[in-house]
């Protein structure tokens, strides 16, 4: 069997049917039939089972699709290091970042650019679930995350490089007079507001993070609204809906004028942060120079 035969085989896996992996492909269908009938008998295993008009993997083809997608992307990794050698920074850099880490960005794109022009940008935004996976699928080649980085593969088989920390900061709107003139506030204070919170379905902590730290204070946050987005959060706050904890860089994002930040007075709680990629895989240049580029600032 040869790569030939397996991206085939991923075809009609994708597609469900004979016919249409043939179109996709190029080619006509019976030589693909054969091919598909060659696999099995090469492998003593059935690879499909009809199911109506199209065909669904077996358990043994369910097996090889997982290990042919892994042959075939490190296969396609070690064509692209060779031919990375030879090229400088240049291409299309694809960064993922969780919701509260987009703020980092900007300047840093800015400065990168600057540097290398070539360069071009592709940005990803969700959490560290859905970043995970297109990472591991190599869509993306690294991730801007807070830390720890939840996602489903194992710890060790990510590289972190950890930046500087983040304090945590209270954020509320700028029709509460009544704080307009203050710069800060202590922990109790927050038991009264009405309280929202960045939480999504699969990553949890940094609601965790400000809940537990509340809890120390001795009290337990009036929470209102659980929501995945940043932006969305803030326009209720601006709304005068209610108040937030969130990491102080979030808030460059975002004008004063319709949200007030304040520094907590009794607590110093930070919010860790880092640059996530796959460890022993193929990185190319300009995803190594962006690394780089925060490594020589710290």
């Amino acid at each position: 069997m040869d790569m030939r035969q397996l991206k085939y085989f991923l075809t009609i896996a994708q597609e469900g049917q004979v016919t249409r992996a043939a179109k996709l492909l190029n080619i006509e269908q019976p030589p693909l039939s054969r091919q598909l009938k060659l696999m099995e008998e090469e492998l003593g295993v059935k690879l499909f089972e009809r199911n109506g008009k199209g065909l669904k993997l077996t358990d043994s083809g369910d097996l090889l699709k997982q290990k042919a997608e892994s042959l075939l992307l490190q296969f396609d990794e070690s064509l692209r290091e060779v031919k990375g050698m030879k090229e400088g920074v240049s291409g299309i850099l694809s960064i993922g970042s969780v919701v509260s880490c987009i703020s980092l960005l900007p300047k840093r794109i800015e400065m990168f650019r600057e540097r290398y022009p070539q360069v071009t940008f592709k940005i990803s935004e969700g959490d560290h679930f859905y970043l995970g996976e297109k990472l591991e699928k190599r869509a993306i080649e690294l991730i801007v995350a807070r830390l720890p980085f939840e996602a489903q593969k194992h710890p060790q088989q990510y590289s972190v490089l950890p930046l500087p920390s983040d304090p945590f900061v209270v954020v509320i709107p700028s029709s509460w007079t009544e704080y307009s003139r203050r710069e800060s506030i202590n922990m109790k204070e927050l038991a009264q507001f009405p309280f929202l919170t960045l939480k999504t379905d699969k990553t949890t902590r940094m609601h965790e993070q400000v809940v537990n730290e509340c809890k120390r204070h001795g009290f337990v946050p009036n929470i209102i609204c659980e929501c995945s987005s940043v932006a969305i959060i803030m326009s209720l706050i601006a709304g005068g809906i209610g108040a937030t904890v969130f990491p102080k860089s979030v808030m460059s994002s975002f004008p004063s004028t319709v949200v007030k930040m304040l520094d907590i007075e009794d607590a110093h709680f930070e919010s860790d942060v880092g640059i996530v990629w796959l460890k022993d895989h193929y990185l190319p240049k300009r995803a190594q120079a962006f690394i780089d580029s925060f490594r020589e600032e710290m």
